[in-house]
């Protein structure tokens, strides 16, 4: 491999980390301060951000279909496309929390023992992402570096075999099921915190719903037999095993 390439790749992965980290640690600021005021009236600055939301929604939405990766695949080396799709979500994560206005106008305020209930949930939602986010570790590329180190080594890529593990028994989904726990279990919201809990959710179903189509044209059988014994997102039966040495785990 020239050096040209080696410093193209390195340049890569390192935008992928640096825009992933710094868009995904802004948004879960939860005491971010409006950091780009425009001085708008609340209903003005609503609409901008549902606008926002729905300009984030577009673009991921579309560079995760297989039309739209197939059509990039023209452009963009294979070895980049993940990076390249964790470079151009997190730029636009990042236009989100920096034009996001707030909305000082509370929907909800606990006190007393709901608030320490509530925050007690939002403790647990957020340390089953972190130990759902390690459990899928080694399938969940979310950066998108596994491809460039592969193609250093001259290896093709391996994908782990199927497998149900951990969060996997109680949920298909178990990091959007975090997310929605974390956007909705809050001891205080206001007005633009209820408009991205509404919008995001539903952008979160709506694309499961499409991820899960995609899992179904891959693995078909096997995933059908999944989506049978275990929840989508809410895990309302106790945990199941399910096994198979012939198709791809699932990825998240």
């Amino acid at each position: 491999m020239d050096r040209r390439t080696k410093i193209a790749d390195r340049l890569m992965m390192a935008l992928a980390v640096a825009t992933g980290v710094a868009s995904m640690g802004l948004f879960a600021w939860a005491g971010r301060p409006t950091l780009v005021p425009l001085g708008w009236t609340p209903a003005a600055a609503l609409a901008w951000d549902a606008g926002l939301s729905f300009l984030f929604f577009a673009q991921h939405s579309c560079m995760v279909r297989r039309p739209c990766r197939a059509r990039l695949a023209r452009v963009v080396p294979a070895r980049y496309d993940g990076a390249f799709f964790a470079i151009c979500s997190g730029l636009t994560l990042l236009l989100v929390v920096v034009f996001w206005q707030r909305v000082p106008i509370p929907v909800v305020r606990l006190d007393g023992a709901a608030r320490g209930i509530a925050l007690a949930l939002n403790g647990v939602a957020a340390a089953l992402l972190v130990v759902s986010g390690y459990r899928v570790r080694r399938t969940l590329d979310i950066f998108g570096l596994r491809p460039i180190r592969a193609h250093w080594r001259g290896e093709a890529l391996r994908m782990a075999p199927f497998s149900v593990e951990g969060p996997f028994r109680w949920v298909r989904h178990p990091l959007y099921a975090c997310v929605l726990a974390l956007l909705w279990i809050r001891p205080q919201m206001m007005a633009d915190g209820l408009l991205l809990s509404i919008l995001w959710s539903g952008w979160i179903v709506a694309g499961t719903l499409l991820e899960e189509r995609d899992l179904v044209a891959d693995f078909g059988d096997v995933y059908r037999r999944y989506q049978q014994q275990v929840p989508m997102l809410v895990p309302w039966r106790g945990p199941v095993t399910v096994s198979s040495s012939s198709a791809e785990r699932v990825r998240n």
